[in-house]
């Protein structure tokens, strides 16, 4: 039998890593949103005795069987200094699809694309935001981004279970693709001359994605190259910056359709 060519061998070895892989998530609203949602592989469920209490409609819903636990030595194998408030559960990472599946559909949706942001709060923050705004997705790059973590998931505080959450593997390609399906892509940048509500005068009714990069770095030349255009979030001053999470949720507010 033929030699299998290198790069078969790790597509195959990373397929394999990425089907055994698992998430413990924590925190009462993370579990519990967890316990409730559907779309969610559940695989083992730690908790207290107070945190069972406390969860026991999601619980009795999921038809999981939990496994208490001494809240002095809780047994689930998370970070000491994970907040967890009694509750753990082992889960399988959300399958949201591919890009079509979240980006065509609505009528003039919202995209918040992400540029290596790999804080894990930031994330999360940023799909709380998405999911007050009504965005069809967030999407970040295969690697060099938070992956979904117990930390992000507790930050998202549910949003993770509801709102779809894409990692792909190369921001310019997916921006490409997104201007071929007809969107308006902007590129968040402190030195733009336009603000966000400027570029997009009288095409609110387009399908638009912000593209927003890690603090400090900010977008990477590549990104600046194939966005459509660069835009910032005025300032009251002369000098000023937000973070990543606060810039996402003021930018879909003021690219929120017509």
């Amino acid at each position: 039998m033929a030699k299998k060519p290198k790069w078969v061998v790790e597509k195959e070895q990373a397929k394999k890593a990425s089907a055994a892989e698992t998430v413990w998530l924590f925190g009462l609203h993370a579990v519990r949103d967890a316990l409730e949602n559907p779309r969610r592989e559940r695989l083992r469920l730690i908790v207290t005795r107070n945190a069972a209490d406390k969860l026991a409609d999601a619980i009795a819903a999921s038809g999981m069987e939990p496994e208490m636990s001494d809240p002095r030595n809780f047994a689930a194998p998370l970070d000491s200094n994970s907040v967890h408030q009694g509750a753990a559960l082992e889960v399988k990472p959300l399958d949201w699809g591919q890009l079509a599946d979240v980006a065509v559909g609505d009528a003039c949706p919202r995209l918040v694309l992400l540029d290596r942001v790999t804080d894990p709060h930031n994330v999360g923050a940023i799909l709380r935001s998405a999911e007050v705004f009504g965005a069809a997705a967030v999407i970040g790059t295969r690697h060099h981004s938070a992956p979904e973590t117990g930390a992000l998931a507790k930050t998202a505080s549910g949003a993770l279970e509801r709102q779809p959450y894409l990692r792909l593997r190369n921001l310019s390609e997916t921006i490409t693709e997104l201007q071929g399906m007809g969107y308006i892509v902007l590129g968040l940048d402190g030195t733009a001359e336009q603000t966000i509500e400027e570029a997009i005068e009288g095409r609110r009714d387009r399908p638009v994605a912000l593209v927003l990069g890690a603090e400090g770095p900010g977008l990477r030349e590549k990104t600046k190259e194939t966005v459509d255009q660069l835009v910032k979030i005025p300032f009251a001053r002369d000098f000023g910056s937000l973070n990543v999470s606060n810039a996402a949720a003021v930018a879909l507010y003021a690219a929120r359709p017509a």
